[in-house]
């Protein structure tokens, strides 16, 4: 059953169980600090393909593999799979996911797509149209790069303020039995598209962390809690500017979060040897840590109670060669045991 809370979250009174969890990462995310949690490290970044974008659906393919062999079910046993990347009509995700056979909603937050993935297979799970339903997301910087910004042979330089995109991959399988130690879905708010007119690619932090301040604001008004109710409270990827700049925001509003937040983006190459600026980002930053560091963490019962903000800014190619702001949004999702 699922509750309306104030205007804008939900909650799961039955608590979709994540049932199983993977992960992978390149070889340059397996550098940070997080390389142990990781399913999978990818020394390859071509994976065996002659583009980065098939590269990319490799990613996704191996990441539900490996999701459903941890979850001890088939694609058979999945009735719907939520998916989405930063290419232009997601064909990272429609190229690699086709042989599944699996009925599929191709979802579009940018880099929010995971977490909104998660909330669309929650709702499917709680409210009985699914006994199990998937998402999952990737990004690969090469890919990224070339879409969005320059060709690698190029060599542009990029300001403090630009982060790495993430090559890597998370998927989870949701289901509607009660198994033990899985980490569950409680509650979910849906972010709203903020733009406080910031128009630089190269600062997608300043970008969206004004929407995710909005969603959190409007997330601890719906459920009357505060931010010490929760064991930890992880951000997408606003990387190391983003972070500060929310702060600043939320600050404003009497809540302090800067002693239980942490962000996927400067986690995972939180090293003085991994040069990439103001952190990671991309699709693939929080799937990759939420489907390993995290998760791992609340199967274990280390954390039993937080909270999961993915961020995304909502631009594309065009609109950043016209000149527009970039539009942002930022999905959240508290995970308990």
């Amino acid at each position: 059953m699922i509750k309306r809370l104030g205007d804008s979250t939900l909650m799961f009174l039955e608590k979709p169980s994540i049932v199983g969890f993977a992960s992978l990462v390149g070889k340059k995310e397996a550098q940070g600090p997080l390389k142990d949690d990781f399913d999978k490290i990818v020394y390859d970044m071509h994976l065996g393909q002659d583009t980065w974008e098939k590269a990319e659906s490799a990613l996704q393919r191996e990441a539900l593999s490996l999701a459903l062999q941890k979850s001890q079910c088939s694609s058979k046993d999945v009735d719907y799979l939520f998916a989405g990347d930063l290419l232009n009509q997601c064909i990272s995700s429609s190229y690699g996911l086709k042989d599944f056979e699996i009925p599929y909603l191709g979802q579009y937050g940018a880099c929010s797509t995971m977490v909104q993935g998660l909330i669309m297979a929650s709702v499917m799970v709680e409210s009985k149209a699914s006994h199990k339903s998937a998402c999952v997301t990737s990004s690969h910087f090469c890919s990224a790069e070339r879409q969005y910004r320059f060709p690698l042979d190029y060599g542009g330089q990029r300001p403090q303020s630009s982060q790495w995109t993430v090559t890597g991959a998370g998927c989870c399988i949701l289901s509607d039995e009660d198994k033990k130690n899985a980490p569950k879905v409680f509650r979910a708010t849906v972010g709203k598209i903020v733009d406080l007119g910031v128009n630089d690619q190269n600062n997608m932090g300043a970008a969206m962390a004004p929407a995710a301040a909005d969603t959190l604001l409007r997330y601890f008004k719906d459920t009357s809690t505060i931010p010490s109710d929760y064991d930890m409270i992880y951000t997408g990827d606003l990387g190391k500017i983003g972070s500060k700049l929310m702060y600043d925001i939320l600050d404003k509003e009497g809540f302090d979060i800067s002693h239980n937040h942490k962000d996927c983006g400067v986690m995972i190459f939180k090293s003085d040897d991994i040069d990439v600026h103001s952190g990671g980002s991309g699709c693939g930053c929080c799937a990759s840590v939420l489907c390993g560091h995290i998760l791992k963490n609340v199967e274990k019962q280390k954390l039993k109670n937080i909270l999961v903000m993915a961020t995304g800014a909502l631009l594309s190619p065009t609109s950043i060669q016209q000149n527009e702001t970039i539009p942002s949004i930022a999905h959240l999702v508290n995970i308990v045991v």
